[in-house]
């Protein structure tokens, strides 16, 4: 957008020789007040300026001084917004959270005596159910433990597996696959599960500023995709 003036002294046509383009990003509130006061002070006594054009020349100026200040508002709320969800993203580390996959990883580890142990934590959506059976998968498939949820569990009732077998032997750490199915009036019905993972650590994205949690099993989490916090 450039100002319209009677002057072509003042204002040289765009594209003129040794003259810069009198864009309104390019001019900041004392220069524009300083070239009008002179548009004024040089126009031609028996042809002064038109008003209406004096206040398009105001009006143009407005608006994209408002359109410039809206702009700075806007980047600095952007940044801010990514301060803060930073500081939200840290809070999550050695925390669990929960998505929309029935995947988790067990992750072993001891306990305060040495001994080891392990551990893959879920959430059930039994909703108005009660009891049922968990069934732990391996990623080729394989069932690799069951158990029979309590006849009081309820809704989103929690379940950790301990990474052991049928036999009682240990699993190696890895992502296996969690199930769960209630008896509804004499009938088997396969219910949602939740699995749980913890946060490792926070990564921003330099090209977006948006961050993403990365987990234990080394994938990458959105804000968007978080259930559940734990």
């Amino acid at each position: 957008m450039t100002i319209v003036s009677n002057s072509s002294a003042l204002f040289p046509a765009p594209g003129a020789s040794g003259s810069k383009a009198n864009s309104m990003t390019d001019m900041g509130a004392d220069d524009f007040l300083t070239l009008m006061v002179a548009q004024l002070q040089h126009q031609d006594p028996t042809k002064p300026m038109d008003n209406t054009e004096f206040v398009a020349q105001l009006a143009q100026f407005s608006t994209s001084t408002g359109v410039q200040e809206l702009n700075e508002s806007f980047s600095g709320l952007s940044a801010s917004l990514t301060s803060s969800q930073m500081l939200q993203a840290t809070d999550l580390v050695d925390r669990q959270v929960s998505t929309e996959s029935n995947v988790g990883f067990l992750e072993a580890g001891t306990d305060e005596n040495g001994e080891p142990v392990a551990a893959l934590d879920a959430t059930v959506a039994l909703s108005g159910n009660r009891g049922g059976m968990l069934y732990v998968q391996d990623m080729a498939g394989q069932l690799v433990y069951s158990a029979a949820l309590p006849a009081e569990a309820t809704g989103d009732f929690q379940v950790r597996w301990g990474g052991t077998d049928a036999n009682g032997g240990m699993m190696p750490p890895g992502n296996y696959r969690i199930s769960a199915e209630t008896n509804v009036g004499g009938e088997v019905t396969s219910v949602p599960v939740y699995a749980h993972s913890r946060v490792q650590s926070v990564s921003i994205n330099p090209a977006t500023g948006s961050a993403s949690l990365n987990l234990v099993d080394g994938s990458e989490l959105s804000f968007a995709g978080i259930r559940n916090i734990f």
